[in-house]
C-alpha cells in the first residue's frame, strides 16, 4: 500500500455532528486566564485522587421533541407554532449505584399571541406557552427555555447532593450549591492560541487551570480530558463551568474534586456512540426520558384529530 493521507476516524457518532466544531467561534466575552496561575505558567494539572467515603453526585439533564408544527389562527391571520414534549430528570450516583430520583414531563404549544389557548388531545394536554416573537428562532429558544426551567425544578426537588452535574451550560444556576455545568460539545473558543495548546496536551484525567468568563453572567471554567481513544488532539475534551461568585480557592478545590471523579463515569465507544463525553448516568437518564416522551406517531395523530374537532 502506498503512503497516503493520514487521518483519524472520530469515535463520536456522526449523527451528532462532532464534539468539537471545525471552526470554533471566538468568544466575544472578556476572559481572564490568570485566575489560578499566570497565563505564562499554564500547564496540565493532574488533580489529587478523590477522597474516599460516601459521596452523592446528582446528574441532571433534559430532552425535548417537536411533535408537530402548527399554525394558530387568530383575528389578524395565522401565526406559526410548535407543539413540543419536554422532559427533565435527575440521577443520583452514590458508591456503585445510580438511581433515578425524579423525572418530569410537560407538553406545550408554543406560539406568539396573547390569546393562545392550550390544546386537548386524546394523548394529553398541550399547555399554552406564549412566545415573544413568531420567528422560527424565537419558537426554538422558547422550547429550550422551558426545558431549562424544568431542569431547574428537578434540581430544586432532587434532594441534597455533594455535587450537582448539569448536562450543558449552567445557564444561571450558579446559585445552586456545588452545581457544575458540563459541556460536551465545543462551539466557542475561550482561550488564546498559546493556551489552547495546553488543552491539547491534557492527559486522561487532567484539567487546565481555571479561567474566568466575565461577560454575560460571570463564571469560572476549565477543560478536562476524559479517558478513551485519543484519535485527535481534542478527543475526549469537555468544558466545565461554575458560578463566578465562588471563592477562587473553593472553585479550585471543586474543579480538582470533579476532575478526579469524572473518569469513572466516562463511557466507552462500544457502549455509547458519544463516548467518552456522554457519561453513563447521563446516557441512561437520556434513554429513560426519551422513552417517557411518548410515541411520536401517536402524538402527531392525536394533534391532527384535535385540529379537526
Amino acid at each position: 500500500m502506498s503512503d497516503g493521507m493520514r487521518f483519524a476516524v472520530e469515535t463520536w457518532a456522526p449523527d451528532y455532528g462532532s464534539n468539537v466544531e471545525a471552526d470554533l467561534d471566538a468568544s466575544t466575552q472578556q476572559v481572564d486566564t490568570d485566575v489560578e496561575v499566570d497565563a505564562a505558567h499554564w500547564a496540565p494539572i493532574t488533580p489529587p485522587a478523590a477522597p474516599e467515603g460516601a459521596f452523592r453526585m446528582l446528574f441532571v439533564d433534559g430532552v425535548r421533541r417537536v411533535d408537530a408544527r402548527v399554525w394558530i389562527e387568530h383575528e389578524r391571520g395565522s401565526v406559526p407554532g410548535l407543539c413540543a414534549t419536554i422532559a427533565a430528570g435527575a440521577v443520583i450516583a452514590e458508591g456503585s449505584r445510580a438511581e433515578l430520583v425524579d423525572a418530569r414531563i410537560v407538553r406545550g404549544v408554543f406560539a406568539h399571541g396573547a390569546r393562545l389557548d392550550g390544546i386537548e388531545t386524546s394523548c394529553g394536554a398541550y399547555d399554552a406557552c406564549e412566545v415573544a416573537g413568531d420567528t422560527p428562532e424565537a419558537l426554538v429558544i422558547a422550547v429550550q427555555d422551558r426545558m431549562a426551567a424544568l431542569e431547574h425544578e428537578v434540581t430544586a426537588h432532587a434532594g441534597p447532593a455533594d455535587l450537582v452535574l448539569v448536562d450543558g451550560p449552567l445557564r444561571g444556576r450558579g446559585h445552586v450549591a456545588n452545581a457544575v455545568g458540563y459541556v460536551k460539545t465545543q462551539h466557542t473558543r475561550y482561550l488564546p492560541e498559546p493556551l489552547d495548546e495546553v488543552v491539547t496536551r491534557l492527559g486522561a484525567g487532567d484539567r487546565t487551570p481555571l479561567f474566568a468568563i466575565r461577560g454575560g453572567w460571570p463564571r469560572f471554567s476549565w477543560y478536562v480530558r476524559l479517558p478513551g481513544p485519543r484519535t485527535h488532539s481534542l478527543a475526549g475534551i469537555v468544558r466545565c463551568e461554575i458560578g463566578g461568585e465562588a471563592d477562587v480557592a473553593d472553585a479550585i478545590a471543586l474543579a480538582d474534586d470533579l476532575t478526579a471523579r469524572l473518569p469513572r463515569f466516562a463511557s466507552a465507544p462500544h457502549k455509547d456512540s458519544r463516548a467518552p463525553q456522554n457519561l453513563y448516568p447521563i446516557a441512561g437518564l437520556e434513554r429513560e426520558l426519551r422513552r417517557r416522551l411518548g410515541d411520536p406517531a401517536l402524538l402527531e395523530r392525536a394533534l391532527r384529530v384535535a385540529a379537526h374537532r
